[in-house]
């Protein structure tokens, strides 16, 4: 039974907004690379993906001879590759965007990945304003992106055609970007347009081979296991 919020604050006189407001908001914090050797696939790309030097899988199981997998095996698989490769969305704003894509008109797996690449932190990723989806989507909710000139700390904002994405006047100074700008490891996709180091605008909603995926994503999959 969950006890109203109330009632634990006459129960324990120290109890502090602050502090406990964390248990209310979802928290992602996975290992960056544990999706890399779970799906034996380096699935970011990245140079340091403990898969280039070993394929199997983490633990001391992990180079065990695997069995056949099922149908719903492949399916769960396929949607958690897309899933973590979006920073590891959490499963109700997963499923939620798969509803949406669902109820559009068109092939569902292609709504799929369009809803997904217009998600706020996702384009400061493609348009190399940080190394890594994770740092995105702390620029994000550090307030140092600005869309349309108006600051927005939600990376999980959908993004209209047309929407000019900027970096705020710290975020410009940070190593972190910098140092994203310079990776040659993954280039800038023609849909996101860019205007000198600070500004990129979102041209247009992608189709699934525009996207550039370091390893094959199936969301046709994703729509059989939600579709069961």
């Amino acid at each position: 039974m969950v006890l109203p919020i109330e009632w634990d604050r006459w129960r324990d006189p120290g109890f502090d907004d602050n502090k406990q407001i964390g248990f209310f908001v979802s928290k992602r914090s996975p290992a960056k690379y544990k999706l890399d050797r779970r799906m034996g696939e380096n699935v970011f790309g990245r140079p340091k993906s403990p898969v280039n030097r070993r394929e199997y899988g983490p633990g001391q199981h992990g180079q065990r001879r695997k069995g056949k997998v099922s149908d719903f095996g492949i399916q769960l698989r396929a949607k958690q590759k897309l899933k973590g490769y979006y920073g590891d969305v959490t499963e109700k704003q997963f499923k939620q965007t798969f509803q949406q894509a669902e109820k559009m008109k068109g092939d569902a797996s292609q709504n799929l990945i369009g809803l997904l690449e217009r998600r706020l932190d996702m384009i400061v990723y493609r348009a190399k304003f940080a190394p890594t989806i994770w740092a995105a989507r702390q620029l994000v909710s550090h307030g140092h992106i600005r869309v349309n000139g108006v600051k927005c700390n939600i990376a999980s904002r959908r993004c209209d055609v047309g929407s000019e994405i900027t970096l705020g006047p710290k975020a410009q100074e940070m190593a972190l970007v910098m140092e994203a700008q310079s990776l040659a490891e993954r280039d800038i996709p023609d849909y996101v347009a860019i205007d000198g180091t600070a500004k990129a605008t979102f041209t247009r909603v992608p189709k699934l081979d525009e996207v550039p995926y370091p390893v094959k994503m199936e969301p046709n999959l994703v729509v059989e296991f939600y579709s069961r």
